[in-house]
């Protein structure tokens, strides 16, 4: 038979989904692919009962259904500091894993040559090889994932097409200041690249920091691709609702790639997320102060069993070093805390391009007593292997 694809060689399965698979056969507590446990918002439950009795069950215009797109535009301009058309500026996609496969595949030729920070989210390399590209590493540096200025630069120098930029950071937690984005954007001016954002953690920042959209600053709309979704924000990550924003000429490009790739979201599921979308800005307010409580609970049982971690500043990802446990690598310390302390958690080496082991990223997207349950195991790591 003849041989598959030879892109493929560069791409491994999803470690995340693999972890997942493993820690459902030990019966651990999954801590590893970040989706909660708790039900999404009454009101968006009952619109999607609504919905699924309404007469759209078959295929809504193939970037988004109209009452979408209009509340969808609504609650950006509301919440992201720039007015947006929803007939010129979105597209519509099946999560932000769609949204980011139709951003690399309207801004890069094979051949082009895109930015990705390291540590970074499996999906950005594979999209990468899946659009011809070729990818240049730029390292966020431990503990605070800084980046060196003149090493990005250096990237951008070597004829950079875009750069990909998760905000705030999975796996890192981090969020970029806005200093730091006004010098990408700077630097994307100057080289004439695309800035291509993911953004589905806009709505989990945790005080002193603050979420700055890329989009809204100077200069950087026309030339910034946002990608996007519903799922965590409104714990739908099942839903996959997700879409791409930017400039005219860029979505009507953007379009024929999704068109092409899925033909559309669904339509129902669209209908039912209007009422999510037109939430009032408490909800958003409320969700912070959740996650933040989730944060503080969770950090506090990694304090107690005296494992290094990086404060997540945004997001709801903690990067545990584990080093000092002795283990070969992360994978080996992965399989033992899934095997052994019934918590699942990724080997941190499938997010970092350099031969880093000595971190296990772990979520806290949980009900409080599923967080109890996990620390409370968690705390056997401190007796030791």
């Amino acid at each position: 038979m003849p041989a598959t694809s030879q892109r493929l060689s560069s791409i491994s399965e999803s470690v995340i989904r693999n972890t997942t698979r493993t820690a459902n056969q030990y019966g651990a507590i999954n801590l590893a692919q970040g989706f909660p446990d708790f039900e999404p918002p009454p009101a968006l439950l009952d619109a999607l009962v609504v919905a699924a009795r309404g007469p759209f069950h078959q295929y809504a215009v193939t970037w988004g259904s109209a009452r979408f797109r209009e509340a969808l535009a609504r609650k950006i301009t509301r919440t992201g500091g720039v007015a947006i058309n929803p007939d010129e500026h979105l597209v519509v996609t099946c999560g932000s894993t769609e949204a980011m496969m139709v951003a690399m595949m309207t801004a890069c030729n094979p051949g082009d040559k895109v930015i990705i920070f390291s540590p970074f989210y499996e999906n950005y390399f594979a999209d990468t090889i899946l659009a011809g590209a070729e990818a240049i590493w730029v390292p966020l540096r431990p503990p605070q994932f800084a980046f060196d200025p003149d090493e990005l630069e250096r990237a951008f120098a070597q004829g950079a097409k875009a750069i990909v930029l998760c905000n705030p950071g999975n796996p890192t937690g981090k969020v970029f200041s806005r200093a730091e984005l006004e010098l990408i954007v700077a630097l994307a001016e100057k080289y004439d690249a695309f800035i291509i954002t993911d953004e589905p953690y806009e709505h989990m920042v945790y005080e002193p920091y603050e979420h700055v959209y890329t989009h809204a600053l100077p200069g950087a709309f026309e030339r910034t691709i946002v990608c996007n979704s519903l799922s965590k924000t409104y714990s739908i990550t099942g839903w996959r609702i997700g879409y791409v924003q930017a400039a005219p000429d860029v979505i009507r490009a953007a379009r024929k790639v999704h068109d092409f790739l899925t033909i559309g979201a669904a339509a129902p599921l669209q209908e039912a997320a209007v009422t999510a979308l037109e939430f009032p800005d408490q909800y958003y307010a409320d969700l912070r102060a959740f996650y933040s409580q989730q944060r503080a609970l969770f950090l506090d049982y990694l304090v107690r069993t005296g494992l290094p971690f990086t404060e997540p500043q945004g997001a709801y990802y903690v990067m545990v070093d584990i080093g000092a446990l002795g283990f070969e690598n992360d994978t080996d310390a992965s399989d033992w805390f899934i095997k052994t302390i019934g918590v699942a958690g990724v080997a941190g080496s499938s997010f970092f391009r350099e031969p880093v082991h000595n971190y296990l990223r772990f979520h806290f997207a949980k009900r409080a007593e599923t967080l109890h349950a996990a620390g409370e195991r968690l705390l056997a790591v401190s007796k030791g292997r």
